[in-house]
């Protein structure tokens, strides 16, 4: 009788992937796996006659669209406002902080008269407006303060040294877009919060909102959370501890008087 015991095959050599993945240092695998997409189930929206059905209070599409330019800083897809424009069907629209022209290039798409223009060829939208009751409809994606700076002008919002003189530049602008809507005419605006270095958490969802009553606009809506699908901040690694905001919000506003 043999009784030799049979030669036990480290299961490292049948699976060396899997040997592979307990030899790396968990905090490298627990970093793989927050980084995996992680796909939740939305709830379902009720049927109404909206002609844009999957325009609900949660923004989720991931494709940016064909509009603009995807290189320029802060740049925010086109389907969002393609979707704003099919529901509200204006006939005109102000777009008074074109950035890479995304507003201007949906608008071309569908056809909608739209004006645009910005900083970079020296129209100043907080500055004086040439326009007054013209417009259905105003599109509006400001500097989210400092958080990135978009020119060299000392009059871009996003240059203002204190959060006082932004919020200052950022009434003149939402006093210009209410008064160049006509009455009943929408004003939309994306906005997110984010942590300052030095201010620290700077609410600009609320501050939009204080400032927008205050001018007598009237929110019309429900508040649209956009998931911030393709922002540069998801490719990066932070050394500090924070809870990572990955929407922005689109508020809407409607002119009343």
């Amino acid at each position: 009788m043999n009784t030799t015991q049979p030669t036990r095959v480290p299961f490292s050599t049948i699976n060396p992937f899997y040997s592979a993945r307990l030899s790396r240092p968990h905090a490298a695998l627990q970093a793989e796996q927050q980084r995996r997409p992680v796909y939740a189930k939305l709830p379902l929206a009720p049927i109404n006659a909206s002609p844009v059905p999957h325009l609900t209070s949660l923004y989720h599409n991931s494709l940016a669209g064909d509009y603009g330019d995807r290189a320029y800083p802060g740049n925010c897809g086109g389907n969002l406002i393609r979707d704003l424009l099919r529901y509200f069907r204006p006939a005109t629209v102000l777009d008074p902080m074109t950035g890479s022209g995304t507003c201007r290039d949906v608008c071309r798409q569908l056809g909608i008269y739209c004006w645009s223009n910005d900083l970079h060829n020296g129209f100043d939208a907080c500055g004086p407006s040439p326009f007054h009751a013209a417009f259905q409809f105003c599109w509006l994606h400001p500097p989210y303060w400092r958080q990135k700076i978009y020119t060299d002008d000392a009059r871009d919002l996003s240059r203002a040294p204190t959060l006082e003189a932004f919020l200052d530049g950022y009434e003149r602008l939402l006093a210009n877009a209410a008064n160049a809507l006509m009455v009943g005419g929408k004003l939309a605006i994306l906005i997110g919060d984010y942590q300052d270095r030095q201010a620290g958490f700077v609410p600009l969802t609320h501050h939009t909102k204080r400032l927008a009553f205050g001018l007598g606009l009237r929110q019309h809506c429900t508040d649209i959370i956009r998931f911030s699908h393709g922002a540069s901040s998801s490719k990066k690694v932070y050394r500090s501890s924070f809870i990572p905001g990955l929407h922005d919000v689109c508020c809407i506003f409607e002119k009343t008087f």
